[in-house]
């Protein structure tokens, strides 16, 4: 019944509520703002076109679209701040920073695409703009006022009379049928309540089809966000790789490069000392050294097999099934495996899939505190669906520089995608979208 009930009590407080009143404010904003630009988009290509032959017909075109575009930006800040609709910047004009010359300059202006679409923006939006005067007038204003009937009719008494000349103490009336008594009065009070609430919707339905028009037109374009997006990627996966590297470098030289290096040492004393000559050989001494080097080999050993692992798990060989049952084998905690998948990916999509694993698996021991996790990993819609359950305290989020933020980066090398779900308190469930070949 509660989530019966929320719903029902917004939309009876709507045309009332602090987000209707901004969507008014912005109505009545934009619906001058709308004919105006239309005047000034008509106008400026008009006299533009006509002096297109001239040196004054380009440049004067070029600085409407110009200004269109500068309009575009203010009509984003009115969305942001009074629909809560936040749209991002088209991409800057490039073409324009790297033209030299007054004709290239000129090139370059005109050419901007993102300058045309807020030209057309201003061509288009125009009739919502009379769409918005006549939904506040005639559904809202002049609902509320049938609303209010009862009190100004019974205030001021007005009198309307009919064709036969018969007075009618009614100031509405609908053909023959004139609102002039108590009853009639509260009639037109629901009728007023109905006309304030189509009013109200169909203004919310004029400013999503307004919100469209300023995505479409305002906005980046689909490949011009692609383009962003594979920026990003890329500058991912090399920060990606060389974060590797240096981790490489730094296990090494740390690691097996400095074990490998007291074994020759020790193996270097023990041969000084069987080759010996003039002086009592120390088997004792010897032996120590020989052990000594034989568990520095074996140590250097365990962390050369431990990095490779973590460049590439040998149980991947075998495919995801062995590998993801191995990590959670290794696992602080109970983990369930379930993989099912009708082929098998490509080998890059396999390691990611695991690395992504194991990180969620770390982080839910290191931040969550949960008893058991589930991992699955399916194929659905053409692509490989990881999900990771687990019943910690949750609070998990996609923050910057944290662990998360990585495995998204990592993802969308490959144009996957990351989704949490973690409320305050758990349970925490991760999905990891991937393709299935790159």
């Amino acid at each position: 019944m509660i989530g019966e009930a929320f719903p029902m009590k917004r939309f009876l407080l709507s045309p009332v509520s602090g987000r209707t009143a901004r969507q008014y404010l912005y109505a009545l904003v934009c619906a001058p703002l709308g004919i105006a630009g239309l005047v000034y988009a008509v106008v400026t290509l008009a006299v533009g076109g006509a002096l297109s032959f001239t040196f004054i017909g380009l440049p004067l075109i070029a600085t409407a679209i110009f200004l269109a575009k500068k309009f575009g930006g203010v009509q984003r800040r009115l969305a942001r701040t009074l629909l809560g609709v936040d749209i991002e910047a088209p991409h800057q004009n490039t073409r324009w920073q790297s033209a030299h010359g007054l004709l290239a300059k000129l090139g370059a202006a005109l050419g901007d695409l993102a300058a045309w679409r807020a030209q057309a923006y201003l061509l288009v939006r125009a009739p919502l703009g009379v769409a918005y005067i006549m939904t506040l007038v005639l559904g809202v204003v002049e609902g509320l006022g049938m609303v209010l009937y009862p009190v100004w009719w019974s205030l001021f008494d007005p009198e309307n009379k009919d064709s036969h000349g018969v007075a009618h103490h009614s100031a509405i009336q609908f053909g023959s049928f004139y609102f002039d008594s108590w009853p009639r009065a509260f009639l037109a009070t629901a009728m007023g309540v109905v006309a304030v609430y189509a009013g109200v919707w169909l203004l919310k339905f004029w400013l999503w089809l307004d919100t469209l028009l300023m995505k479409s037109l305002l906005g980046p374009t689909r490949s011009e966000v692609r383009v962003e997006e594979l920026t990003v990627s890329r500058a991912a996966a090399v920060d990606d790789s060389a974060a590797r590297l240096r981790r490489i470098e730094r296990d090494l030289h740390d690691g097996a490069q400095a074990q490998l290096v007291a074994l020759a040492m020790q193996l270097g004393e023990a041969k000084e000392n069987l080759d010996a000559t003039g002086a009592e050989l120390d088997l004792v001494e010897t032996r120590a050294l020989i052990d000594t080097a034989h568990r520095n080999a074996k140590q250097a050993i365990n962390e050369l097999r431990d990095l490779a692992r973590g460049i590439h798990p040998a149980a991947l060989d075998n495919g995801l099934r062995d590998a993801l049952g191995t990590l959670a084998a290794r696992s602080a905690m109970p983990v369930t495996v379930n993989v099912a998948l009708a082929e098998r990916p490509d080998r890059a999509i396999e390691t990611i899939a695991y690395f992504c694993a194991a990180e969620l698996l770390t982080n839910a021991v290191k931040h969550a505190a949960p008893s058991r996790a589930a991992l699955s990993v399916v194929q659905e819609d053409g692509g490989l669906t990881l999900t990771v359950e687990d019943d910690g305290r949750g609070g998990a989020r996609v923050g910057y520089g944290g662990g998360l933020a990585g495995l998204l980066d990592r993802v969308r090398t490959v144009e996957g995608s990351l989704a949490v779900d973690s409320p305050q308190g758990g349970p925490t469930r991760v999905v990891v979208k991937l393709p299935m070949h790159v």
